[in-house]
């Protein structure tokens, strides 16, 4: 797991020299990458350009549809609402997160997706590389602080 995880890593901190939010996801299947995306909010002026839906869309364009069942999403921040119900479309396998996220989690901190009565629901595990996963959200943040720039916490 932390083998993905460092990947998905190394996609958080492509985004974060484009000075977008530093979340990185992979999709892997029967243990090869299929896909790996970083955040592109800023980039692609689109709200749902999160690292998930940006993931998913590449592994569905690599697998030639959109059911993704036996993948597994590697991604270091919990998904938010809109990509957990992206990853139970999908029908993604498993997800690994790294960071929880008190305020927009929607798979254990802010609800729980997979509590609800869906016909799918993702194995989820938790705090894989979440110490390295927050920190660079943290140092992130506090350098936008510290140019004084439109985020503020």
């Amino acid at each position: 797991m932390e083998k993905y995880m460092r990947l998905a890593l190394a996609e958080a901190k492509k985004c974060a020299l484009l000075d977008e939010v530093p979340v990185g996801a992979v999709i892997v299947k029967d243990g090869k990458v299929i896909a790996a995306c970083g955040n592109g909010r800023e980039t692609e002026k689109d709200a749902t350009a999160h690292a998930e839906t940006s993931v998913i869309r590449e592994a569905c364009k690599s697998l030639g549809g959109w059911h993704l069942a036996g993948c597994e999403l590697y991604v270091t921040l919990e998904p938010c609402l809109m990509c957990a119900g992206a990853i139970v479309n999908a029908r993604i396998a498993k997800v690994v997160y790294g960071a929880s996220d008190p305020k927009f989690g929607a798979m254990s901190s802010m609800t729980d997706i997979t509590s609800l009565p869906l016909n799918h629901k993702p194995e989820v595990i938790a705090g894989v590389l979440e110490d390295e996963c927050s920190q660079l959200l943290k140092d992130f943040f506090k350098a936008k602080r510290e140019r004084g720039s439109r985020w503020k916490k």
